[in-house]
């Protein structure tokens, strides 16, 4: 079809599929809004000059389940949890603007979900239900991280070098993420919302 092309597609699409180790039992996934190009490499770049060693091996997204470390062999069955809870979502609008920090509790500098908060969370719950039922650390605050686990004046400079920052575009999913062996993110499937 013709039109303006899907965000989320064209987000991912020169993006390598996960090349699975052999032998391996277990994987870490993640499960993320991504945040569409060209605002995607924007903030990665900007990541990457704060001198965060995770600039390049984070793609830049919203969480919605962090890290976790699953069976290979459940993965057939995440997949159809992740495609059920996007079936019931909609497309919205995101809007990017300012920054602010999770310090002291925890050394992050992030760019605010100023707009679609409440349809993250809406998401949030769906996605950490079911076979993927999990604890919380801390309560769900959609965020995109720009900077993690640096001095305090490099996160300080974060938040004032960005606390401008706006950007705003459509969701249309959310993604699962594989843990490569080399460190780095990349996505294994793209569920767009409605099916």
């Amino acid at each position: 079809m013709g039109g303006v092309p899907d965000p989320l597609e064209a987000t991912f699409a020169g993006v390598n599929p996960f090349a699975a180790a052999h032998g391996v039992d277990t994987v870490t996934i993640g499960v993320a809004v991504p945040i569409p190009e060209p605002f995607g490499s924007e903030l990665q770049k900007w990541r990457e000059s704060f001198h965060d060693p995770m600039a390049l091996a984070i793609p830049t997204h919203v969480t919605l389940l962090p890290p976790t470390e699953v069976e290979r062999e459940d993965l057939p069955g995440i997949e159809d949890h992740l495609t059920k809870a996007a079936t019931i979502g909609q497309p919205f609008s995101m809007l990017l603007q300012g920054t602010d920090t999770f310090r002291p509790i925890s050394p992050v500098t992030f760019v605010r979900v100023a707009q679609g908060a409440e349809q993250c969370a809406t998401t949030e719950a769906l996605v950490r239900s079911g076979v993927l039922a999990r604890e919380a650390r801390f309560p769900y605050h959609p965020h995109v991280t720009v900077a993690h686990e640096l001095p305090d004046d490099m996160l300080a400079r974060a938040q004032d070098v960005l606390a401008g920052y706006e950007a705003r575009f459509p969701v249309t999913g959310f993604a699962l993420y594989l843990h490569g062996d080399d460190g780095v993110w990349r996505v294994r499937r793209l569920f767009p919302y409605g099916g």
